[in-house]
């Protein structure tokens, strides 16, 4: 299974390995609950490339709305869990989308599929996992973003057991 989904990552990766695009590193709490049920929580690291490539454009161009992007990322933890994985994004500008005027604030959903190895941390029942994640992040004068994300790791039932994750992590961005 991993060889297959790393053979898919590296043809993904080489049409958009020469495009444009954001390096976006994060810090945040791996395993969280607002009821205060966690268990194992821990710092997790992450780095993500976002490639400014579009994949599938959904909706009117002036609009540029629903432009799936592909992003390719890995994520690491205080407890020596790793995960690998690539998926898709898109972006609005939110000032545009509610006012029809551009502003600094952005909004980015995605969502990805990879391998995780749980080190000493959590174990999420299975190699494979699912992440979704929504993020607002706000423009710098010099171009790039500080953002806030929530996401959601699972392995969707394919495992015997599916706990899951939630992690809360602020990001900074780098486009080039």
């Amino acid at each position: 299974m991993f060889k297959t989904f790393f053979l898919v990552s590296i043809i993904l990766l080489s049409n958009t390995a020469i495009s444009k695009g954001t390096n976006v590193f994060g810090v945040g709490a791996f395993d969280i609950k607002f009821d205060g049920s966690e268990k194992n929580q821990a710092t997790d690291l992450r780095y993500e490339y976002r490639s400014d490539q579009s994949l599938i454009n959904i909706g009117p161009e002036e609009d540029n709305f629903f432009f799936l992007k592909p992003f390719f990322g890995v994520e690491y933890t205080s407890d020596s869990a790793s995960y690998f994985l690539t998926g898709i994004y898109f972006e609005d500008n939110l000032g545009e989308l509610f006012e029809g005027k551009k502003s600094k604030y952005y909004f980015t959903p995605s969502f990805g599929a990879g391998i995780y190895d749980d080190g000493s941390g959590k174990k999420l029942g299975n190699d494979l996992q699912f992440r979704t994640s929504f993020e607002l992040s706000y423009q710098l004068k010099n171009q790039n973003r500080v953002g806030i994300s929530f996401s959601h790791i699972s392995n969707a039932n394919l495992g015997d057991k599916n706990p899951g994750v939630e992690i809360l992590s602020f990001s900074y961005h780098i486009p080039y």
